[in-house]
């Protein structure tokens, strides 16, 4: 019985490493961008790499909009309630306060619905090359 709450133990640690890889993500680029184009860092033109920056804040921001949480903090807290009484990971004492804040719901809807209109205009005012 141990062993299968230490699984569920690591999944969710697992869940919320990606959580926060794609956190730095979105972060990453909305700084990186501007400042690449400005210093003619050829990366922030890329395709791909723009598009899916796009793609990943467009569904924070509609799953702001339709006030869900995000997949990824659900998955993890379904995780975290089958673990059982396992003592909570030091990563998830030093992340959990810098990425789930005690604000009302209309707050994120503004601060994401912001930060993917500012990716949109990213995407016109420094336009991603194809090949």
């Amino acid at each position: 019985m141990a062993a299968h709450l230490a699984v569920f133990a690591v999944l969710a640690q697992v869940v919320l490493l990606i959580h926060v890889v794609v956190i730095l993500f979105n972060f990453f680029g909305l700084i990186v961008i501007p400042i690449g184009a400005w210093q003619g860092w050829a990366f922030v033109r890329i395709f791909w790499w723009r598009a899916l920056h796009l793609a990943l804040l467009a569904v924070v921001a509609l799953q702001a909009v339709f006030g869900r949480a995000c997949f990824l903090t659900i998955w993890q807290a379904a995780l975290e309630n089958r673990k059982g009484e396992v003592a909570e990971p030091l990563l998830q004492r030093w992340v959990t306060p810098l990425i789930f804040w005690p604000l009302p719901q209309w707050v994120f809807v503004v601060m994401y619905l912001a930060v993917f209109a500012y990716a949109i205009a990213l995407w016109w005012v420094v336009p991603p090359r194809s090949r």
